[in-house]
């Protein structure tokens, strides 16, 4: 397992999945991790944190297991430096699978390793990724995409989930559990969790009758939401409304309202042990057969794996 860390690096790009790949070393795995730099120097992170450096990238072994690839907040920076460029693509043909970790994505990019392949990246990033990058498809929502032999993640601690799912391809599921156990953390969050909060984007909306919808929604998920009842409570025409949630959100009342209600399922799964009927009903779906639905769609698990896959150590 080589992480390549550079200067200007993101200190817990590095940290995260080395941490997750050791803390696996104590429950049967047997990984062998190294921070590799261009030189063999010490870097100076994004933080201001030096990482030490075990080995030259050029001492890294002919054959890598797992390259991880760590990103910059300057990631322009990152891909203007050729010679980093050529090495992580050096390195990635020499590996039998590449990870990067949020705007790691980019030095994937721009070496070709992601034309033609899904990819992710922080949501902050990923117009930029998208519009520098054609060839590469990208997807801003998700924290984690796997295409092939290729793994790219969201932002900052998707890399833990990302390393998480890695560990889980490698030695199971009890293995990737005991390690989110180990470093408190959520048991690894399926790749299609999005990297946003359904809840917060009220802060966001700009027009006052669409954040009353968006609160009223959020405060009571299985209340009956249509779209004639949300444009009553907005005061205004359900064809307005619709337009202003297709312009501020990009998504439908409708969708925005299953959004909610997802979340709501999700937060259920994970704290509690109601039947996964009494969370269908709770979180507004109406049936236990919508809400699988909607979960295998969204995030591509059922109800029962995620709340299998997210008990937190308290409620396991």
């Amino acid at each position: 397992m080589a992480v390549l860390a550079f200067d200007g690096v993101q200190l817990l790009d590095v940290t995260g999945p080395a941490e997750v790949f050791t803390t696996a070393n104590d429950h049967g795995a047997d990984y062998r991790v190294s921070v590799a730099t261009p030189g063999g120097a010490d870097v100076r992170t994004s933080a201001g944190v030096r990482i030490g450096a075990d080995l030259a990238a050029a001492d890294l072994p002919a054959r890598l297991g797992t390259l991880v690839v760590p990103g910059s907040p300057d990631w322009r920076g990152a891909v203007a430096d050729t010679r980093l460029v050529g090495l992580v693509s050096a390195l990635a043909g020499r590996a039998a699978r590449t990870a990067s970790v949020c705007a790691g994505a980019f030095l994937l990019a721009e070496g070709g390793l992601l034309d033609g392949r899904r990819a992710a990246t922080h949501w902050e990033f990923a117009a930029d990724l998208a519009a520098r990058y054609p060839r590469v498809a990208v997807e801003a929502d998700p924290v984690f995409v796997r295409d092939g032999t290729v793994f790219t993640s969201a932002g900052v601690t998707a890399g833990i989930d990302l390393a998480l799912a890695l560990v889980e391809a490698d030695h199971g599921a009890e293995v990737a559990r005991a390690v989110a156990r180990r470093l408190v953390v959520f048991m690894a969050r399926p790749a299609g969790q999005s990297q946003f909060s359904a809840r917060l984007a009220p802060r966001e909306a700009r027009h006052p009758a669409l954040r009353r919808v968006m609160d009223t929604v959020g405060a009571d998920p299985a209340a009956g939401h249509d779209l004639a009842a949300l444009a009553r409570t907005a005061g205004i025409s359900p064809r307005h409304l619709s337009r202003l949630f297709r312009a501020e959100t990009g998504m439908s009342p409708g969708r925005y309202v299953e959004s909610i209600r997802l979340e709501a399922a999700q937060a259920l799964l994970a704290a509690g042990n109601d039947p996964v009927d009494t969370v269908a009903e709770q979180a507004g779906f109406g049936s236990a057969e919508t809400m699988r639905r909607t979960f295998q769609q969204v995030l591509g698990v059922a109800p029962t794996a995620y709340r299998a896959r997210f008990r937190s150590t308290s409620t396991a």
